[in-house]
């Protein structure tokens, strides 16, 4: 078959070794140019669940395989368009103008998105492997040598420093006297009692991550619509103590509607607490400061 002058590919390659799906990509085009180039798509988010390779560390896995071939990087952009006409200036840069340049991916591929000058073609791939699959399989190993340590080293070194979200609520009622009461909650393991709260998943909004904990770990029933909101701190919380990263909660205000309180989940005890100077020795160290701005705000 009559070669063609330049092939493209247009991928991530985000594994540990090149599957035998993309061994077969790369060979295809390779065989059927007399050029390839390889360009890595660059995210913004550095050693990420998708993107954990920096460029570098897959340039010198195809390259090991590979020698011959040219391997490029582009950053990925909010646009599409944007991105595509990158794409098209990096390759008018790496070629001649009398070159015909093709470019090639798979069916899940970047195709569906470009919108350059260059002509387009999906390879079926005869064998796939899911990259995801892959870097699953790779997270549940640990490796007993001095390399391995190092790239652990590095990944968790080339991330951004990170706020992690939680959140907590004051939920309160007024006792026969008028006097108010906040319903607190204590693990076993620990000497004080705490708000309610919890992580911040993924996906999920504050207000949301509020119904759901205090249903989780008090049985209680609350709307979002009902919530209102106090302020956010910075938690001294002991395991992140001596860490970069730090945990930031939002405080929230719910009145109670009624309902019997039922510790749950990693609560195992739920108490009622008159609201007054006194209730601040009952709290855990890292919950002094919301019940302080508790205190506050019942005063305003």
């Amino acid at each position: 078959m009559e070669k063609k002058d330049v092939g493209v590919i247009v991928a991530r390659f985000q594994v540990d070794n090149l599957t035998e799906g993309h061994m077969d990509l790369i060979k295809q085009v390779v065989d059927s140019h007399y050029k390839t180039i390889i360009v890595l798509g660059l995210s913004p988010v550095k050693c990420s669940m998708y993107n954990p390779l920096d460029f570098e560390a897959r340039r010198a896995m195809i390259l090991d395989k590979f020698p011959d071939v040219s391997v490029l990087y582009l950053n990925d952009t909010y646009s599409d368009i944007e991105w595509s006409n990158k794409l098209d200036n990096l390759i008018k840069h790496m070629t001649g103008p009398k070159d015909n340049v093709y470019l090639y991916g798979s069916r899940d591929s970047f195709i569906k998105y470009y919108s350059g000058k260059y002509e387009c073609i999906e390879i079926e791939q005869t064998v796939y492997v899911s990259g995801t699959d892959v870097r699953r399989v790779v997270s549940k190993q640990v490796k007993k040598t001095p390399d391995f340590r190092k790239g652990v080293i590095w990944a968790v070194n080339n991330q951004y420093p990170k706020s992690i979200p939680t959140v907590d609520a004051c939920i309160f009622k007024m006792d026969n006297n008028g006097n108010i009461k906040v319903l607190l909650g204590k693990r076993n393991v620990e000497p004080k009692y705490r708000f309610i709260g919890g992580f911040v998943p993924p996906g999920e909004t504050w207000e949301q991550t509020v119904v759901r904990e205090v249903k989780e770990e008090t049985g209680l029933d609350i709307c979002k619509t009902d919530l209102a909101y106090v302020g956010s701190f910075v938690v001294d919380d002991w395991r992140y103590r001596k860490e970069v990263d730090k945990i930031t909660t939002t405080l929230f205000i719910v009145k109670y509607s009624g309902g019997t309180p039922k510790p749950n989940d990693d609560i195992d005890e739920l108490r009622w607490f008159p609201l007054d100077e006194v209730v601040i020795w009952n709290v855990v160290d890292e919950h002094k400061p919301l019940m302080e701005s508790i205190l506050e705000y019942f005063d305003r």
